[in-house]
């Protein structure tokens, strides 16, 4: 499973999937009371026949006013909002069939029955794939941990296989790292890589990956480009950063630079032989000076 796109914070995902399960239990409960509406054809609530009965239930109403505007952009949300509108046309039909005819065609509940499937489980597909972002995050920076890099790199690397995509995979190394540290201490060298991980983050496309590879060193996957354009992208990210000034609590902010090494993800070779790539030319970077950035090229490979 791909981890979620959108660039949610470790906080605001377990706020989202708080407010769905409350959401969802809503749903339950009126689903619920509908049912034992036709079961005992008790008399018609008008609030559920209404045009906007979708958006006045407990769940519409999380659905259209609560509900984070990123998450609104997320074709999953998206499909559960649809589900949800043609539950509550299907059940109008119901009710309104059992008020004037005494009862309900079984063709019509099974309809009514399938849409209320389809709903719970976009809802079923969009938590769980909120609940492996949150579970997929690295607890400091929270960039996806290295835990979870190589699925989802095996996932884009199968794409490009097939030539339905170019990529390149891009190793991130903070530049005299240990300085910060023993200047400032670890919890001054905990705020940088904060700092800069979310700064990195702003910076990157929506569907874009960011890894943490280990200690102050990252993997940026970067889809949908070719190497020039990578190398255009990546390189103003380069001077972006050695401008950066980041908070760790004292007078004076830190200041901190990059070494970057690029390579493209190349469908004849493994996953872990890019990412070597990557590391070399990275290191080439570090060799010229630091503050760089270097293509891997073939000289590289010795």
């Amino acid at each position: 499973m791909t981890a979620i796109s959108l660039n949610f914070t470790r906080e605001e995902l377990q706020n989202i999937l708080t407010h769905l399960d409350q959401a969802l239990f809503n749903h339950i409960q009126w689903h619920k009371r509908i049912i034992r509406d036709l079961i005992c054809r008790l008399p018609v609530n008008k609030g559920d026949i209404e045009q906007k009965a979708h958006q006045e239930c407990l769940f519409g109403q999380w659905y259209t006013q609560d509900s984070p505007k990123k998450l609104q952009k997320h074709p999953g949300f998206v499909a559960i909002g649809e589900a949800h509108k043609q539950m509550h046309q299907v059940a109008a039909r119901l009710l309104m069939s059992m008020n004037t005819k005494g009862g309900v065609e079984s063709q019509d509940y099974d309809i009514f029955a399938n849409v209320i499937e389809r709903l719970q489980l976009e809802i079923a597909s969009l938590k769980r794939e909120l609940e492996f972002s949150l579970h997929t995050r690295d607890p400091l920076t929270e960039a996806t941990n290295r835990i979870d890099m190589l699925p989802m790199l095996r996932e884009i690397h199968a794409l490009v296989k097939r030539s339905a995509q170019s990529c390149c995979l891009i190793m991130m190394d903070l530049d005299f790292f240990k300085k910060i540290n023993d200047k400032y201490g670890h919890n001054a060298g905990d705020k940088v890589l904060i700092g800069l991980v979310h700064f990195v983050s702003k910076h990157l496309r929506s569907y874009d990956k960011l890894f943490r590879y280990g200690g102050e060193e990252f993997l940026l996957c970067m889809q949908h480009i070719d190497l020039q354009e990578c190398y255009s992208r990546v390189d103003q990210l380069r001077k972006d950063i050695s401008t950066l000034e980041i908070d760790i609590g004292r007078k004076t902010p830190a200041t901190i630079t990059a070494s970057f090494g690029i390579t493209l993800l190349d469908p004849h070779v493994s996953i872990e032989e890019c990412i070597d790539r990557a590391d070399k030319a990275m290191y080439a970077a570090k060799s010229a000076g630091r503050n760089n950035t270097k293509t891997w090229d073939p000289s590289m490979q010795a």
